[in-house]
């Protein structure tokens, strides 16, 4: 289909990747967590969008301007990494003050730890904002790019016609897929929810989120072009 093969096989790769724990996966745990089902659903929603632009970059061949270029590279790659960082900072902020701490019974908080504005519209209370998140997390990540380019060619045939269409066929399915699995883990952390823990727990977890965040950043602050 579109000068691919192997459709099943690129299935299950595509399943094993978003199945191991990463950026994406942790996002979309903790909001989830933090707000509720909608607001996982945002993040969700954000990081699909995110897979787009990274199909759309593999399809225009942007994505091999990160591969050849170490300067585009580290550019992208410590804007995803500051990004990172700053929602660490806000989840770590928001953990030093009793009662304020991200509670699971409550509505999302911004990276700063405040407290969503009233009313909004859209998705949920804050829930634009967590869909922003979520896009960018995924967006400002290089190595998202560069695995496109590394995968999305050894399900291509060599002899197809327009290895552009088949490229943005691909990278959608990845980006459906991927949202779909998303949606399923949405669904099946919610239920965390119901339990009402104390503020001390709500707090060591926002705190525990901030740092996993911030170990993230570090480690997309460290990678390597490969």
């Amino acid at each position: 289909m579109f000068g691919t093969h192997s459709l099943g096989l690129f299935a299950a790769t595509v399943l094993v990747v978003n199945a191991t724990p990463g950026v994406d996966f942790a996002f979309v745990v903790t909001r989830t967590l933090q707000a509720g089902v909608r607001a996982g659903l945002a993040g969700a929603a954000g990081i699909g969008a995110g897979c787009v632009l990274h199909a759309a970059a593999a399809a225009l061949g942007l994505a091999a301007l990160l591969a050849a270029s170490a300067a585009a590279f580290s550019v992208l790659k410590w804007a995803g990494a500051a990004y990172l960082l700053w929602l660490a900072i806000g989840m770590l902020r928001a953990s030093a003050r009793p009662g304020e701490a991200a509670a699971l019974d409550g509505p999302a908080l911004a990276p700063d730890g405040s407290a969503p504005a009233p009313g909004g519209s859209g998705l949920a209370p804050g829930g634009w904002r967590t869909f922003r998140e979520g896009l960018l997390t995924n967006a400002l990540n290089p190595k998202i790019a560069l695995f496109f380019l590394a995968l999305l060619p050894q399900f291509i045939d060599a002899a197809a016609p327009g290895k552009t269409l088949a490229f943005a066929f691909l990278g959608g399915w990845f980006a459906v897929q991927g949202l779909l699995f998303l949606v399923a883990l949405v669904f099946l952390v919610a239920p965390l929810r119901r339990w009402r823990p104390s503020d001390a727990w709500r707090r060591a977890f926002q705190a525990g989120a901030g740092g996993l965040f911030a170990l993230l950043a570090a480690r997309l602050a460290l990678s390597e072009r490969p």
